[in-house]
């Protein structure tokens, strides 16, 4: 069976780059206007539970990273949804990225900061070359990954081919906002973006 995410990989990739932006990873959620009210089904694809298998937690002991991982996929606007900045902490997978452990870019992020505090992926930038991340899965398997590549790249100017392309074995992509706090946009003006192989 083909996995979705290759098969539209250019669409997805944009619809996260643009959910990362929209929802800014920002420290400061309430300077942000209000958007008008969301239907009420929105929230469904966010949190509804997913049967098959996923990962289910996420670890990163080089800078204390710890949080199960909630699966997301995109909201009625069709763009990529993301875990709530109100609650910072908690990381998630995009359940339409090949599960860890599969061959292709499995895609997790999470917020640099939110509702005034430090997020998840606060310190993502701090990885290098040759650092762990452990991914445990739903059927019992951790999974460790140690890191390749990474890079702080402007939202506007994203690699999507690059990150999302398919790959020869299983691999992680592990995203978060950072550099230059936007004010006037409630966003940061970067993405940083880690790069990961299983070991």
């Amino acid at each position: 069976m083909r996995n979705p995410f290759r098969q539209g990989g250019r669409l997805i990739a944009a619809a996260l780059l643009v959910s990362l932006t929209l929802a800014g990873c920002g420290s400061d959620e309430a300077a942000a206007p209000a958007p008008p009210p969301p239907p009420p089904a929105e929230a469904v694809p966010v949190t509804k539970p997913f049967d098959g298998l996923r990962p289910t937690q996420v670890r990163i002991p080089k800078i204390n990273a710890d949080s199960s991982l909630i699966s997301v996929t995109v909201n009625t606007e069709g763009e990529m949804a993301v875990p709530s900045a109100k609650q910072p902490m908690q990381a998630a997978w995009y359940r339409l990225s090949p599960v860890p452990g599969e061959t292709g870019p499995a895609i997790l992020l999470g917020h640099v900061d939110g509702n005034k505090q430090p997020g998840i992926f606060f310190k993502l930038h701090e990885l290098a070359e040759g650092d762990e991340i452990l991914v445990n899965r739903s059927d019992g398997k951790e999974l460790k990954f140690t890191v390749t590549k990474k890079q702080q790249v402007p939202k506007d100017r994203f690699p999507s081919d690059e990150i999302y392309a398919d790959t020869t074995g299983p691999e992680l992509r592990v995203i978060t906002c950072g550099g230059v706090f936007d004010k006037e946009e409630h966003s940061y003006k970067d993405n940083v973006v880690i790069w990961a192989k299983l070991v």
